[in-house]
Protein backbone atom coordinates (compact mmCIF):
# COMPACT_ATOMS: atom_id res chain seq x y z
CA UNK A 1 0.00 0.00 0.00
CA UNK A 2 3.12 2.59 0.64
CA UNK A 3 4.81 1.51 -2.80
CA UNK A 4 1.49 2.29 -4.09
CA UNK A 5 1.03 5.72 -2.43
CA UNK A 6 4.55 6.59 -3.38
CA UNK A 7 3.64 6.23 -6.74
CA UNK A 8 0.90 8.14 -6.96
CA UNK A 9 2.48 10.97 -4.83
CA UNK A 10 5.83 11.17 -7.61
CA UNK A 11 3.07 10.99 -10.33
CA UNK A 12 1.14 13.76 -8.98
CA UNK A 13 4.66 15.50 -8.06
CA UNK A 14 5.90 15.45 -11.77
CA UNK A 15 2.10 16.33 -13.35
CA UNK A 16 3.54 18.66 -15.67
CA UNK A 17 6.25 16.57 -16.96
CA UNK A 18 4.08 13.61 -17.55
CA UNK A 19 2.15 15.78 -18.97
CA UNK A 20 4.02 17.47 -21.65
CA UNK A 21 6.12 14.05 -22.29
CA UNK A 22 2.51 12.68 -23.28
CA UNK A 23 2.00 15.82 -25.43
CA UNK A 24 4.99 15.28 -27.56
CA UNK A 25 4.05 11.59 -27.83
CA UNK A 26 0.38 12.79 -28.97
CA UNK A 27 2.34 15.03 -31.54
CA UNK A 28 4.81 12.45 -33.20
CA UNK A 29 1.60 10.19 -33.41
CA UNK A 30 -0.08 12.63 -34.91
CA UNK A 31 2.90 14.02 -37.54
CA UNK A 32 3.52 10.23 -38.54
CA UNK A 33 -0.42 9.75 -39.05
CA UNK A 34 -0.71 12.71 -41.27
CA UNK A 35 2.58 11.51 -43.16
CA UNK A 36 1.15 8.10 -44.01
CA UNK A 37 -2.59 8.36 -44.23
CA UNK A 38 -3.07 12.12 -45.57
CA UNK A 39 -0.52 13.37 -47.33
CA UNK A 40 0.15 12.97 -50.84
CA UNK A 41 3.02 15.57 -52.27
CA UNK A 42 1.14 16.45 -55.83
CA UNK A 43 4.59 16.75 -57.32
CA UNK A 44 3.21 20.13 -59.06
CA UNK A 45 3.23 23.91 -59.12
CA UNK A 46 1.03 23.56 -55.70
CA UNK A 47 3.82 22.14 -54.18
CA UNK A 48 4.97 25.13 -52.09
CA UNK A 49 1.48 25.77 -51.14
CA UNK A 50 0.47 21.89 -50.53
CA UNK A 51 3.41 21.40 -48.37
CA UNK A 52 3.41 24.67 -45.86
CA UNK A 53 -0.29 24.12 -45.13
CA UNK A 54 0.59 20.57 -43.78
CA UNK A 55 3.71 22.60 -41.59
CA UNK A 56 1.58 25.46 -40.65
CA UNK A 57 -1.97 24.95 -40.02
CA UNK A 58 -1.73 21.80 -37.53
CA UNK A 59 0.75 24.34 -35.60
CA UNK A 60 -2.18 27.17 -36.03
CA UNK A 61 -4.85 24.83 -35.25
CA UNK A 62 -2.72 23.47 -31.91
CA UNK A 63 -2.73 27.63 -30.82
CA UNK A 64 -6.10 27.43 -31.13
CA UNK A 65 -7.04 24.96 -29.35
CA UNK A 66 -4.36 25.96 -26.35
CA UNK A 67 -5.80 29.33 -25.68
CA UNK A 68 -9.48 27.80 -25.57
CA UNK A 69 -8.12 25.25 -23.12
CA UNK A 70 -6.56 27.80 -20.50
CA UNK A 71 -8.78 28.83 -17.79
CA UNK A 72 -7.29 31.87 -17.44
CA UNK A 73 -8.03 32.84 -20.83
CA UNK A 74 -11.10 33.43 -20.31
CA UNK A 75 -11.31 34.12 -16.32
CA UNK A 76 -9.08 37.14 -18.16
CA UNK A 77 -11.72 37.84 -21.14
CA UNK A 78 -14.86 36.86 -19.80
CA UNK A 79 -17.65 40.08 -19.03
CA UNK A 80 -14.68 42.47 -20.36
CA UNK A 81 -17.04 43.70 -23.55
CA UNK A 82 -19.37 44.84 -20.76
CA UNK A 83 -16.64 46.31 -18.51
CA UNK A 84 -13.34 46.92 -20.20
CA UNK A 85 -11.82 47.57 -16.84
CA UNK A 86 -11.69 44.06 -15.92
CA UNK A 87 -8.65 44.00 -19.08
CA UNK A 88 -7.64 47.46 -18.35
CA UNK A 89 -7.32 48.30 -14.75
CA UNK A 90 -7.18 51.78 -14.01
CA UNK A 91 -3.07 52.67 -13.84
CA UNK A 92 -2.18 49.41 -15.08
CA UNK A 93 -3.21 49.02 -18.36
CA UNK A 94 -0.03 46.93 -19.53
CA UNK A 95 -1.20 44.11 -16.76
CA UNK A 96 -3.60 43.00 -19.90
CA UNK A 97 -0.13 42.52 -21.99
CA UNK A 98 1.31 40.76 -19.32
CA UNK A 99 -1.16 37.91 -18.81
CA UNK A 100 -1.92 37.32 -22.27
CA UNK A 101 1.89 37.03 -23.30
CA UNK A 102 1.72 34.10 -20.15
CA UNK A 103 -1.07 32.52 -21.69
CA UNK A 104 0.24 32.77 -25.36
CA UNK A 105 3.32 30.98 -23.89
CA UNK A 106 1.51 28.14 -22.73
CA UNK A 107 -0.24 27.69 -25.94
CA UNK A 108 2.65 27.53 -27.91
CA UNK A 109 4.23 24.43 -25.82
CA UNK A 110 1.74 22.08 -28.87
CA UNK A 111 2.46 24.21 -31.75
CA UNK A 112 6.68 24.53 -31.17
CA UNK A 113 6.71 20.54 -30.76
CA UNK A 114 4.56 20.09 -33.88
CA UNK A 115 6.54 22.30 -36.04
CA UNK A 116 9.99 20.69 -34.08
CA UNK A 117 8.74 17.38 -35.01
CA UNK A 118 7.58 17.75 -38.74
CA UNK A 119 10.59 19.52 -39.17
CA UNK A 120 12.79 16.69 -37.97
CA UNK A 121 10.55 14.56 -40.34
CA UNK A 122 11.55 16.72 -43.50
CA UNK A 123 8.21 15.36 -45.29
CA UNK A 124 6.31 18.95 -44.87
CA UNK A 125 9.35 20.76 -45.80
CA UNK A 126 10.95 18.62 -48.75
CA UNK A 127 7.26 19.26 -51.01
CA UNK A 128 6.96 22.53 -49.76
CA UNK A 129 10.45 23.70 -50.93
CA UNK A 130 10.43 21.35 -54.18
CA UNK A 131 7.63 23.72 -55.59
CA UNK A 132 9.19 26.99 -54.54
CA UNK A 133 9.45 29.74 -57.31
CA UNK A 134 11.90 32.10 -55.22
CA UNK A 135 14.94 32.27 -57.80
CA UNK A 136 17.65 32.94 -54.34
CA UNK A 137 16.35 29.23 -53.08
CA UNK A 138 16.15 27.65 -56.26
CA UNK A 139 20.17 28.67 -57.25
CA UNK A 140 20.96 27.66 -53.60
CA UNK A 141 19.08 24.19 -54.24
CA UNK A 142 20.11 23.84 -57.62
CA UNK A 143 23.80 24.74 -57.17
CA UNK A 144 26.07 22.79 -59.47
CA UNK A 145 22.60 20.70 -60.79
CA UNK A 146 21.94 20.46 -64.48
CA UNK A 147 19.48 22.77 -65.88
CA UNK A 148 16.72 20.11 -65.32
CA UNK A 149 16.79 20.42 -61.80
CA UNK A 150 15.15 24.09 -62.07
CA UNK A 151 12.23 23.20 -64.28
CA UNK A 152 11.45 20.05 -62.82
CA UNK A 153 12.49 20.24 -59.05
CA UNK A 154 8.65 20.10 -58.38
CA UNK A 155 8.68 16.19 -59.20
CA UNK A 156 11.81 15.81 -56.79
CA UNK A 157 9.58 14.88 -54.01
CA UNK A 158 8.05 11.59 -56.43
CA UNK A 159 10.92 11.17 -57.91
CA UNK A 160 9.79 11.15 -61.18
CA UNK A 161 12.39 13.87 -62.53
CA UNK A 162 14.34 13.62 -65.94
CA UNK A 163 17.53 13.55 -64.01
CA UNK A 164 19.54 10.90 -62.64
CA UNK A 165 18.71 8.80 -59.54
CA UNK A 166 21.69 9.98 -57.73
CA UNK A 167 21.13 13.66 -58.20
CA UNK A 168 17.25 13.17 -57.47
CA UNK A 169 18.58 11.79 -54.21
CA UNK A 170 20.83 13.91 -53.46
CA UNK A 171 18.12 17.05 -53.80
CA UNK A 172 15.62 14.90 -51.30
CA UNK A 173 18.85 14.59 -49.19
CA UNK A 174 19.64 18.00 -49.70
CA UNK A 175 15.84 19.23 -48.87
CA UNK A 176 15.26 16.39 -45.88
CA UNK A 177 18.60 18.01 -44.08
CA UNK A 178 17.63 22.38 -44.32
CA UNK A 179 14.41 21.04 -43.12
CA UNK A 180 16.28 18.61 -40.13
CA UNK A 181 18.84 21.66 -39.66
CA UNK A 182 15.68 24.27 -39.05
CA UNK A 183 13.77 21.76 -36.97
CA UNK A 184 16.98 21.60 -34.53
CA UNK A 185 17.07 25.52 -34.35
CA UNK A 186 13.52 25.48 -33.52
CA UNK A 187 14.32 23.05 -30.94
CA UNK A 188 17.01 25.15 -29.64
CA UNK A 189 15.29 28.39 -29.74
CA UNK A 190 12.55 27.07 -27.81
CA UNK A 191 14.82 25.59 -24.72
CA UNK A 192 16.60 28.56 -24.87
CA UNK A 193 14.06 31.06 -24.48
CA UNK A 194 12.21 28.52 -21.90
CA UNK A 195 15.17 28.80 -19.61
CA UNK A 196 15.45 32.47 -20.38
CA UNK A 197 12.24 33.08 -19.26
CA UNK A 198 12.38 31.10 -16.47
CA UNK A 199 15.41 32.27 -15.32
CA UNK A 200 13.94 36.08 -15.63
CA UNK A 201 10.59 35.58 -13.70
CA UNK A 202 13.18 33.54 -11.12
CA UNK A 203 15.11 36.18 -10.46
CA UNK A 204 12.42 38.99 -10.53
CA UNK A 205 11.22 37.34 -7.79
CA UNK A 206 10.00 38.63 -4.64
CA UNK A 207 8.99 35.56 -3.37
CA UNK A 208 11.20 33.19 -1.65
CA UNK A 209 11.72 29.55 -3.24
CA UNK A 210 9.86 27.69 -0.12
CA UNK A 211 7.04 30.26 0.01
CA UNK A 212 6.71 29.62 -4.07
CA UNK A 213 6.66 26.12 -3.04
CA UNK A 214 4.26 26.17 -0.48
CA UNK A 215 1.92 28.80 -2.34
CA UNK A 216 1.87 25.89 -5.50
CA UNK A 217 0.63 23.45 -2.96
CA UNK A 218 -1.87 25.68 -1.43
CA UNK A 219 -3.51 26.57 -4.93
CA UNK A 220 -3.84 22.45 -5.95
CA UNK A 221 -5.58 22.03 -2.52
CA UNK A 222 -7.57 25.29 -3.37
CA UNK A 223 -8.61 24.14 -6.92
CA UNK A 224 -9.25 20.60 -5.65
CA UNK A 225 -11.56 21.57 -3.08
CA UNK A 226 -13.38 24.55 -4.99
CA UNK A 227 -14.58 21.90 -7.42
CA UNK A 228 -15.40 19.24 -5.08
CA UNK A 229 -17.23 22.43 -2.91
CA UNK A 230 -19.17 23.34 -6.64
CA UNK A 231 -20.28 20.10 -6.81
CA UNK A 232 -21.69 19.75 -3.03
CA UNK A 233 -23.44 23.12 -3.50
CA UNK A 234 -24.50 22.67 -6.81
CA UNK A 235 -25.95 19.21 -5.76
CA UNK A 236 -27.62 20.92 -2.40
CA UNK A 237 -29.09 23.47 -4.65
CA UNK A 238 -30.82 21.47 -7.23
CA UNK A 239 -32.02 18.46 -4.76
CA UNK A 240 -33.54 21.88 -2.69
CA UNK A 241 -35.33 23.17 -5.72
CA UNK A 242 -36.03 19.55 -7.20
CA UNK A 243 -37.73 18.97 -3.86
CA UNK A 244 -40.07 21.80 -3.84
CA UNK A 245 -41.16 21.81 -7.31
CA UNK A 246 -42.39 18.43 -6.34
CA UNK A 247 -43.71 18.95 -2.90
CA UNK A 248 -45.30 22.32 -3.90
CA UNK A 249 -44.03 24.57 -1.09
CA UNK A 250 -41.82 27.42 -0.58
CA UNK A 251 -37.63 26.96 -0.74
CA UNK A 252 -35.73 27.60 2.59
CA UNK A 253 -33.31 29.57 2.13
CA UNK A 254 -30.06 28.95 0.84
CA UNK A 255 -26.92 31.16 1.46
CA UNK A 256 -24.88 31.87 -2.07
CA UNK A 257 -22.15 34.46 -2.42
CA UNK A 258 -23.35 38.16 -3.97
CA UNK A 259 -23.15 38.56 -7.83
CA UNK A 260 -20.44 40.99 -6.44
CA UNK A 261 -18.31 37.92 -4.59
CA UNK A 262 -18.38 36.12 -8.07
CA UNK A 263 -16.76 38.77 -9.73
CA UNK A 264 -14.41 39.60 -7.00
CA UNK A 265 -13.69 36.23 -6.59
CA UNK A 266 -13.46 35.43 -11.24
CA UNK A 267 -10.61 38.00 -11.35
CA UNK A 268 -7.11 37.19 -12.20
CA UNK A 269 -4.84 37.08 -9.31
CA UNK A 270 -2.53 39.49 -9.11
CA UNK A 271 0.51 39.10 -5.62
CA UNK A 272 1.09 42.15 -3.57
CA UNK A 273 4.07 42.14 -1.13
CA UNK A 274 1.74 44.03 1.78
CA UNK A 275 -0.84 41.72 1.69
CA UNK A 276 -0.01 37.65 2.10
CA UNK A 277 -2.81 36.44 0.01
CA UNK A 278 -2.25 33.11 -1.52
CA UNK A 279 -5.45 33.01 -4.18
CA UNK A 280 -8.17 35.90 -5.41
CA UNK A 281 -10.51 33.68 -3.02
CA UNK A 282 -8.20 34.15 -0.37
CA UNK A 283 -8.12 38.34 -0.79
CA UNK A 284 -12.01 38.09 -1.03
CA UNK A 285 -12.81 35.86 1.90
CA UNK A 286 -9.97 38.34 3.74
CA UNK A 287 -10.67 41.38 2.46
CA UNK A 288 -14.15 41.19 1.48
CA UNK A 289 -15.67 41.56 -2.19
CA UNK A 290 -13.85 45.69 -2.95
CA UNK A 291 -11.86 46.13 -6.00
CA UNK A 292 -8.12 44.60 -6.16
CA UNK A 293 -5.88 47.15 -5.40
CA UNK A 294 -3.89 48.78 -8.27
CA UNK A 295 -0.45 48.06 -6.30
CA UNK A 296 -0.27 44.78 -7.96
CA UNK A 297 3.71 43.47 -8.34
CA UNK A 298 3.44 40.39 -10.58
CA UNK A 299 1.30 38.15 -11.76
CA UNK A 300 1.22 33.97 -10.88
CA UNK A 301 -0.25 32.05 -13.31
CA UNK A 302 -0.27 28.80 -11.45
CA UNK A 303 -2.89 30.68 -8.97
CA UNK A 304 -5.41 30.75 -11.43
CA UNK A 305 -5.34 27.30 -13.15
CA UNK A 306 -8.79 26.19 -12.47
CA UNK A 307 -10.63 23.57 -14.30
CA UNK A 308 -13.62 25.73 -13.99
CA UNK A 309 -14.37 27.84 -17.37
Amino acid sequence: MDGIQNILKFLTNQKNVIGYSFMALLTVGGERLFSVVAFRCPCSNENFAYGLVFLLAPAWVLLIIGYFLNSRMWRLFTGCCVNPRKIFPKGNSCHFFYVFGQITLNALVAPMMWLSVALLNGTFYECAMSGTKNPHLLKIICKDKSSECWQELHKVACGKTGMSSADTQELKLTLQAQSQILGWCVVSMAAFFSLLTTCYVRCRSKISHLQMKFWKTYADQEKEQFEKTFREYAARLSGRNLKCFFENKKPDAFPMPTFEAWEAASELYSFNRTQQHYSTLHRVVEDGQGIISEDIETTLDFVDNRAVV
